[in-house]
């Protein structure tokens, strides 16, 4: 299901869309096409390519951390600016959204996992993440939010 919230001003920026998507591994799929439909609907195709990677990094964090489904909402926040957002079931903040601000310490090349974040903070203008609930799993989780294009801040990574 897709809604979408207008802005009450005539000419404003600002709309936002929201897509629930089940526990299911095509979701990063259907995600990106949803995407990209947006951004070309609002006249943003320029911020496809970093738009769609974030976008994947985030949706499959939300599919491989928890049980449950997830919620991607796109917003419209200044002419040309996206913020994407991710609420899952899981009240885990993971690394590197649990440390705030500051410089990212380097994934270790043994690794198995854990650039796919590494890769939403390096590339998005800003990024952050916060509990919602009381922090016990199924009752709120959390959500994990970054913002591709313009702004007079570019370049900040801040934590919610």
């Amino acid at each position: 299901m897709v809604t979408v919230s207008p802005s009450e001003c005539e000419g404003s920026p600002t709309w936002a869309y929201a897509l629930q998507l089940p526990h299911d591994a095509r979701a990063a799929r259907i995600a990106r096409v949803t995407l990209r439909a947006v951004l070309v609907g609002h006249g943003m195709s320029q911020l496809q390519d970093p738009a769609e990677l974030l976008t994947s990094e985030l949706v499959t964090n939300a599919y491989r951390h928890s049980t449950g489904p997830a919620t991607l909402r796109l917003r419209g926040i200044a002419p040309g600016r996206l913020r994407v957002s991710v609420w899952d079931t899981n009240p885990h903040i993971p690394p590197p959204f649990d440390k705030g601000p500051g410089p990212l310490a380097p994934v270790p090349t043994e690794a198995v996992g854990g650039r796919g974040l590494f890769l939403v903070c390096h590339y998005a203008d800003a990024w952050g993440g916060c509990l919602l609930g009381d922090g016990l799993v199924g009752a709120g989780g959390k959500l994990l939010w970054c913002e591709v294009g313009p702004s007079a801040g570019s370049g900040a990574r801040v934590a919610a």
